[in-house]
C-alpha cells in the first residue's frame, strides 16, 4: 500500500503552485461552503426556534395571573320587594378581580413538553443531514475537478513531447532525412495532444467553477487556483455495526417524536388537576339621586371583598369515538416511521457495503495497472529512440505514445478512485473524511 501511495505523490508532486492562498484543500473547501451554505443556515434557525418552543414541564406548573377591572352603567327600573314600589335601579358600577390559576398535573403538557424536547434533537439531527448530504456533493465535486487537474498535467507532458517531436521532424524534412509524410503524421498528432489538452482545461475550469459555485463563494483569478491531492487515511471501524451516520440519528429521533404524538392523543382520555384562586371586590352607587345613605368608596371597597380558592380536577368519562381512531392512526404513523428507521439504516449499510467493494476493486487493479505504465514507458523509450534513428515511422510511434497516455490516465484514475472510495466510507460511516 506504501507502494501505490508513494507512486500517486510522485505523479502529483508538481502540481502548478502559484502561492498558498491559490491552493485549495478538500478539508478548506468543506470548511468554507459549511460557512456560506443557505440550506444549514436556515436549519440553524429552526433550531433556534424549537428551542424557543421547548418549555420544561416545571414552568407549567407556574400559575397564570390576570387582573381584571371594569366599570358599567346599568339605566332602568326595578321593583323594590319591601314596598312592592317600582324604583330607579341606574347605577354606575366598579368591579376589580384578580384570579390565578395552575396546573398541578396535566398529563397533556407534559407530553407536549417531550415532545419539544424531542423536537430539538431532531432539529439538530435534520441540519446534521443536510451538512452530511452537502459534504457527500462536495466530495463528488472536488475528486471530479482534482481528477481533471491531473489529467491537464499529463497532457501537457504530452504536448511538450510533441512539440519536441515536431520540431525535430521539421528540421530533418528541410534537410531531407524525413519523408514529408512524417511531417504531416507528426502534425497530425500535434494538433490532437493540442486538443485534448485544450479539451482537459476547459473541463477543469468548468468543474472548478462548479465547485466554487456549489460552496457558494465567489473567487477571483479562477483559472489560479489549485487542489490539494488528499490521501486518506486507512482506518478500519471497529465495529461494523455502529454507524454515526446522521440519517440514522435523525430517523431514530423521528419514529421517538411520533410516539409522543400518541402520548399527546392519549393524554386527552387522562385526568388533569388544577388550582385556582379569586379575589374580588366592587363599588356601586346610584346616577342622579341623592348619596347620603351610601357608603364611600373605600368602605364598600373593604366590605365587598371576596376570596375563593379551590382545586379542580377533570376526568374526561366519554370523549367520542373519534379519539380512538386518532390514537389508532398515530399508531399506524409510529409504526411507519419506525419501518423507514429500520429501512434507512440498511440503505447505510448497503451503501458501506458497496463502496467497501468498489474500493477493493480498484486496489486489485492497482498493481496491474503499475505494472502497464512501468510497461508503457519502458516502450515509449525504446520507441522514441527508434523514432530518432529512423527505424520507425511516425504513426506507430504515435500509437505507443497514444499507449502511454492511456496508462498514465488509467493508473491516474484509480489511484484517484481508491482515495474518493476511502473518504466517502469514512463519511458515510463516521460523518467525517478521517
Amino acid at each position: 500500500m506504501n507502494k501505490i501511495i508513494l507512486s500517486f505523490l510522485l505523479i502529483t508532486s508538481s502540481i502548478f503552485v502559484y502561492g498558498q492562498e491559490n491552493s485549495w484543500s478538500l478539508q478548506k473547501c468543506v470548511s468554507v461552503a459549511l460557512e456560506n451554505n443557505i440550506d444549514i443556515k436556515i436549519k440553524q434557525l429552526q433550531i433556534a426556534k424549537a428551542q424557543k418552543t421547548y418549555t420544561h414541564p416545571l414552568l407549567d406548573i407556574f400559575p397564570s395571573v390576570g387582573l381584571v377591572g371594569n366599570h358599567s352603567y346599568n339605566f332602568g327600573s326595578t321593583i323594590d320587594p319591601s314596598t312592592n314600589n317600582r324604583v330607579s335601579s341606574d347605577i354606575q358600577y366598579d368591579n376589580f378581580n384578580v384570579n390565578a390559576n395552575m396546573n398541578i398535573l396535566d398529563f397533556n403538557n407534559l407530553a407536549n413538553s417531550q415532545k419539544n424536547k424531542i423536537d430539538i434533537d431532531l432539529a439538530k439531527a435534520d441540519k446534521k443531514v443536510v451538512e452530511y448530504e452537502y459534504k457527500l456533493q462536495l466530495l463528488e465535486k472536488y475528486f471530479d475537478a482534482l481528477f481533471s487537474q491531473e489529467l491537464v498535467k499529463i497532457q501537457k507532458e504530452q504536448l511538450e513531447n510533441s512539440t519536441f517531436n515536431l520540431k525535430r521532424i521539421q528540421k530533418e524534412v528541410e534537410i531531407g532525412n524525413k519523408p514529408q509524410s512524417d511531417l504531416y503524421d507528426m502534425q497530425l498528432s500535434f494538433s490532437q495532444d493540442e486538443k485534448r489538452l485544450m479539451e482537459a482545461e476547459q473541463l477543469f475550469e468548468t468543474q472548478k467553477l462548479q465547485l466554487f459555485q456549489l460552496m457558494n463563494f465567489k473567487i477571483e483569478n479562477l483559472s489560479q487556483v489549485i487542489l490539494e491531492v488528499y490521501l486518506a487515511k486507512e482506518n478500519e471501524v471497529e465495529n461494523h455495526e455502529i454507524f454515526q451516520n446522521p440519517k440514522i440519528e435523525f430517523a431514530n429521533l423521528a419514529y421517538k417524536s411520533s410516539k409522543k404524538d400518541v402520548a399527546i392523543l392519549r393524554s386527552a382520555n387522562l385526568p388533569s388537576l388544577s388550582g385556582f384562586y379569586n379575589w374580588s371586590t366592587f363599588y356601586s352607587t346610584p346616577i342622579n339621586q341623592p348619596t347620603n345613605n351610601i357608603a364611600s368608596f373605600n368602605n364598600q371597597f373593604n366590605d365587598n371583598k371576596n376570596q375563593q380558592v379551590g382545586l379542580q380536577m377533570n376526568i374526561p368519562v366519554f370523549t367520542g369515538f373519534r379519539r380512538n381512531r386518532q390514537i389508532m392512526a398515530s399508531k399506524i404513523e409510529s409504526e411507519k416511521v419506525k419501518l423507514v428507521s429500520e429501512q434507512e439504516k440498511i440503505k447505510i449499510e448497503q451503501q458501506v457495503e458497496l463502496e467497501n467493494t468498489r474500493k477493493k476493486q480498484y486496489l486489485q487493479l492497482t498493481e496491474n495497472l503499475e505494472n502497464t505504465l512501468k510497461y508503457a514507458k519502458e516502450s515509449f523509450k525504446t520507441t522514441q529512440s527508434k523514432f530518432t534513428n529512423g527505424k520507425i515511422d511516425a504513426v506507430i510511434y504515435t500509437s505507443v505514445k497514444n499507449q502511454l497516455l492511456s496508462s498514465e490516465y488509467d493508473f491516474l484514475k484509480n489511484n484517484l478512485q481508491v482515495q474518493y472510495a476511502s473518504l466517502k466510507i469514512n463519511l458515510i460511516q463516521k460523518n467525517e473524511f478521517n
